[in-house]
């Protein structure tokens, strides 16, 4: 069975960092695409970042285009999202998910490409 669970979302002060982690279980870590996504309240789920299996060419919305790093280490079965620069508007729960079949990776994050989620993380960021 499938497990992700994700980390390391908080408070923080406009213009600050987190980091937040993700762990994978009950499949080859390093066989699968990873994604970050959030979601707001009252607004749709948003792809945030994707990653491929071998951690090349990440993808990220324009949004967060030079203010998120993903990154993984497939030795720790973890996945990472360096926030830098938040905003209030980075405000949401945010979603860790994994690809649904192994080497698969469209270099885009959306929900559909996605199959194995966790319960999230919220990041509240205040003005």
């Amino acid at each position: 069975q499938v497990q992700v669970v994700e980390s390391g979302g908080g408070l923080v002060q406009a213009g600050g960092s987190l980091r937040l982690s993700c762990t994978a279980s009950g499949l080859t870590f390093d066989d699968y695409a990873m994604g970050w996504f959030r979601q707001a309240p009252g607004k749709e789920r948003e792809g945030v970042s994707s990653i491929s299996w071998t951690g090349r060419r990440p993808y990220y919305a324009d949004s967060v285009k030079g203010r998120f790093t993903i990154s993984r280490d497939n030795a720790k079965n973890t996945l990472y999202l360096q926030m830098n620069s938040l905003k209030p508007e980075d405000t949401a729960m945010y979603y860790c998910a994994a690809a649904w079949y192994a080497r698969t990776w469209y270099a885009r994050a959306l929900s559909s490409d996605f199959g194995y989620w966790g319960q999230g993380t919220q990041v509240t960021v205040s003005s």
